[in-house]
């Protein structure tokens, strides 16, 4: 069995002007429950709760990893997002090393790209 790809998702992720509390409401959180429920058949995909990416500035933040793969971190995706996330991160699952062509790659990834890391990092 291929290993899945993980979809990280920062749950303490909030908009500007979004209160703190509570947490749940944040837009990551928020964001995390929708991921969840798209894939929630996904045998290909696991969605990862994560705390903190520090990337405050550019909610929400998402990320992409898997065994042998570059890792991606993702900002600026806003709630109804799931789908498009899924679909991206299946066109990640499907390249070898995580390197998702330019050309092939969705808007949101083109202009959201946080940071990328190398495997084993």
């Amino acid at each position: 069995m291929t290993e899945k790809t993980k979809i990280l998702v920062c749950t303490k992720c909030r908009m500007a002007g979004e209160p703190k509390e509570p947490m749940e409401n944040r837009a990551g959180s928020r964001l995390y429950r929708e991921m969840a429920e798209v894939a929630a058949d996904a045998d290909d995909v696991e969605i990862v709760p994560v705390e903190c990416f520090s990337v405050c500035k550019r909610p929400v933040t998402i990320g992409f990893v898997a065994q042998g793969k570059w890792t991606y971190l993702y900002g600026d995706f806003p709630l109804e997002s799931a789908p498009s996330i899924l679909d991206a991160a299946r066109l990640y699952a499907a390249a070898p090393d995580g390197l998702i062509p330019w050309e092939n790659r969705p808007d949101a990834l083109k202009k959201g790209v946080v940071s990328r890391m190398p495997p084993g990092a």
